[in-house]
């Protein structure tokens, strides 16, 4: 059952919800309804759905209890929130994860929008991103790493001030330097103008640690060193669903 902890920072409290979970199982399930909700919802009123994933190790029972809703998953769009400069089909990429994790059972009929394939360059893939940012996504799930980084955006990048005050969704990364883009500094990511344009945002976090960093974050307010803030905006007004479990 989840509760709505007390926010440290009154003034930024507005901005998002924190849902504490009683263990895994529960996180998991209560993340997967509250996206399935959503998507549904939209499809009520719509033709179509789109759905942005992230990668890294914590999302993936998330995404198979997704993939088991009884949606309609032939009218859903699925797209990525970050991507690795990585094909497909190498197992390190976020659209691997995605393809093994989620397209399945149900989900296996939605339609994958990978951004990287074989023969396109680093500026096509972009472009292509951003002529599917076009139609607003419906839901985005986004992760946060043990320094304060999302999607592809990390704390004090070279490039920062450009990344984060872009215009356009999606952005190449130069992640050089930051230790949380391990071996992969070339990258393709959503901005913070991008995030703001999603009326539906799903932080996953799990264990102390992280929970204390997402603190931290809030009681900075400083989004070039601490990027998951930058999910908190909402052009919808909106607030972040922020799920948590120890």
């Amino acid at each position: 059952m989840a509760d709505r902890s007390p926010q440290p920072v009154p003034e930024i409290a507005a901005t998002y919800t924190f849902h504490a979970h009683a263990n895994r199982e529960v996180w998991t399930w209560a993340a997967a309804v509250s996206i399935a909700a959503e998507l549904r919802r939209e499809l009520i009123v719509q033709p179509r759905a789109r759905l942005l994933l992230s990668g890294g190790g914590t999302p993936g029972p998330v995404y198979r209890a997704l993939s088991q809703a009884p949606l309609d998953w032939e009218r859903v769009d699925v797209g990525l929130v970050d991507e690795r400069w990585l094909l497909p089909d190498d197992p390190d990429s976020n659209a691997w994860l995605v393809h093994h994790e989620f397209l399945r059972d149900h989900a296996a009929v939605a339609r994958f929008e990978p951004m990287t394939q074989a023969g396109r360059n680093l500026e096509g893939a972009v472009a292509t991103a951003n002529a599917h940012a076009r139609r607003e996504a419906t839901v985005a799930v986004f992760g946060m790493g043990e320094d304060g980084h999302t999607a592809s955006l990390f704390p004090d990048m070279a490039d920062a001030e450009r990344v984060l005050t872009s215009p356009r969704d999606y952005v190449a990364v130069d992640a050089h330097g930051c230790p949380g883009a391990q071996r992969w500094p070339r990258r393709i990511s959503l901005t913070p103008h991008g995030m703001k344009r999603i009326a539906h945002r799903l932080l996953l976090i799990q264990g102390a640690r992280k929970r204390a960093v997402f603190e931290e974050a809030i009681a900075s307010g400083d989004v070039q060193r601490w990027p998951v803030l930058a999910t908190l905006e909402s052009s919808y007004g909106t607030p972040l669903d922020v799920h948590w479990c120890a």
